[in-house]
């Protein structure tokens, strides 16, 4: 199985400032990971939360298994997380915090075929955080183009 599925969220890193990050099992269905094998998934859109002592990501979208029959899956159910009770408790307390949010980063399957998805404890960037980061990136590149020269 030498599959190299890795599907990003792009958004989170502009609209966020990463505090910590964790790695969670995803609870699917046969047709879901089918389908996530061949990399039809998306992380637009997609946040997650807290409910009764369970942590869920909600609004990800994977797209229905073509060879899946009246057994199909929803392309955007919600959808279980697994973490140890320790990170649990540690994400729930951060969630409740104004201006932190828990965000899914990434989608991987990993070395023993399972799906994993890499979310983290993020804080809302301010329009103007967003505008600085869009400035240091243009420098970053217009010093990478003096050098090259």
């Amino acid at each position: 199985m030498a599959q190299n599925i890795n599907i990003k969220n792009r958004r989170a890193s502009f609209d966020y400032e990463i505090i910590e990050t964790f790695t969670a099992g995803i609870v699917l269905t046969g047709t879901e990971i089918k389908s996530l094998r061949l990399g039809k998934a998306g992380l637009t859109d997609t946040y997650c939360l807290v409910e009764n002592g369970e942590l869920w990501v909600k609004n990800m979208y994977i797209a229905e298994y073509s060879y899946g029959s009246y057994n199909n899956h929803t392309t955007h159910r919600d959808r279980k997380l697994l973490l140890t009770r320790r990170e649990l408790l540690r994400i729930a307390k951060a969630a409740q915090q104004p201006g932190y949010s828990v965000v899914p980063l990434r989608i991987f399957i990993n070395e023993r075929g399972l799906a994993k998805m890499v979310i983290a404890i993020a804080r809302g960037k301010k329009q103007y955080d967003k505008r600085q980061a869009i400035k240091e990136r243009e420098d970053r590149r217009s010093i990478d183009r003096m050098m090259k020269h």
